[in-house]
């Protein structure tokens, strides 16, 4: 079906799923345990190692997982958590559900992640965290926003979203001691359909954030499994059902095993994109900082002042062409639910970005001649 689905059309991604992923999942509807088990335990301890962390914490999604890392941080309702508008609504869905208050910061032009110097004049009183996010695959310079939270007493949590198998100064996200979240959701590195992970070194917050994830039942399933259900739970506060189920973490443990492939075909077709942009003016490619290994999760491009083409008509443009692009990421300071609130906010970096970029296809199986489709598509687009 998918085959035929794109016969005509290079999609913008397509997960790299096949038998192996239906076995595993399949062995795991067969032997009768579908929820949070021993799958998921097996997940977190592979995630957990691989990016050197102490804990990770398997949840539904990365929002829950963001949510889940502000409760056990000390996030409390009105406290005001800096984070880009350049991102996801995800990342400020949570903050809401936390009960915290956005308030946006500027991008850097060429990492489009959070700019440290924006960040520090917008904190107030009631500041109380600093979300960073990789963007697009990208590290945030984790140094940098670690000095500043230390500074001024704040909270630092990274949404590692799109950014699982992405290295800063040559270590895995995830194992800088930042408490971090990634998402599985099809269009990032590994996707378990949906889901998302916490990881952080602090024992106290990975406990919490498994109570709370299970309802706060004071003695998990898995436990009382084990026990032959001898094993009785108790309520002593609300919680939330953020658990991720075996047969999720079936495939998640499947995909784990070609990440490694994932990243160096991602890795190879960034280089080529790279190659074959050098002599088109009017596209800028990304741009990647001496401290960072980038994931390449997506591949995000700018129009440049040479440019007669908006960013938004090259999509259109890119679609006729039988080649799906996306367009940036929009503000969120602009979307119908901050727009009245934020109505004064100028972040001109991040307005700017968001006019000018759009994202070409990048996935594990794009072959180099796909890929020179989509350039001459580009350089098709840009003309007429």
């Amino acid at each position: 079906m998918t085959d035929d689905l794109f016969a005509q059309q290079i999609p913008l991604m397509r997960p790299w799923l096949g038998e192996e992923e239906a076995a595993a999942m399949r062995d795991v509807v067969l032997s009768g345990w579908v929820c949070l088990g021993p799958k998921v335990a097996e997940f977190e301890r592979r995630i957990a190692e691989l990016v050197g962390a102490k804990h990770a914490v398997a949840t539904t999604s990365a929002t829950s997982a963001l949510h889940l890392t502000m409760q056990v941080m000390g996030v409390k309702a009105g406290d005001e958590v800096i984070l880009p508008s350049f991102t996801c609504m995800a990342n400020a869905n949570a903050i809401v559900i936390a009960g915290g208050f956005c308030r946006f910061a500027d991008i850097e032009r060429q990492t489009y992640n959070l700019d440290p110097e924006d960040v520090e004049r917008r904190i107030t009183p009631k500041t109380r965290a600093i979300m960073m996010v990789d963007q697009i695959g990208l590290p945030a310079n984790i140094d940098r926003f670690r000095a500043l939270a230390h500074e001024h007493g704040l909270i630092l949590l990274d949404d590692s979203a799109t950014a699982f198998g992405a290295k800063y100064k040559g270590k895995y996200m995830g194992g800088h001691g930042v408490p971090s979240c990634f998402s599985f959701h099809p269009r990032k590195m590994i996707t378990t359909g949906e889901g998302g992970m916490l990881v952080t070194n602090d024992d106290g917050w990975a406990e919490r954030a498994r109570v709370l994830r299970s309802m706060v039942a004071s003695v998990s399933d898995l436990k009382r499994h084990e026990a032959k259900g001898a094993l009785f739970q108790q309520y002593f506060e609300s919680g939330y059902n953020y658990r991720m189920t075996d047969v999720q973490a079936a495939m998640g443990l499947v995909q784990l095993g070609k990440l490694d492939a994932m990243l160096a075909q991602r890795a190879a077709e960034a280089k080529l994109y790279g190659e074959l942009l050098a002599s088109i003016e009017e596209i800028e490619p990304p741009f990647v900082p001496e401290y960072a290994t980038h994931c390449w999760s997506s591949y995000c491009v700018r129009t440049t002042k040479k440019a007669k083409v908006s960013a938004d008509e090259m999509v259109r443009r890119m679609a006729a062409r039988n080649v799906s692009c996306r367009r940036g990421i929009q503000p969120l300071h602009f979307e119908p639910y901050f727009k009245e609130q934020m109505a004064d906010l100028s972040l001109v970096e991040t307005e700017s970005a968001a006019r000018e970029t759009f994202f070409l296809p990048i996935f594990p199986g794009l072959r180099e001649d796909e890929q020179r489709t989509v350039i001459e598509a580009v350089k098709q687009s840009l003309v007429s």
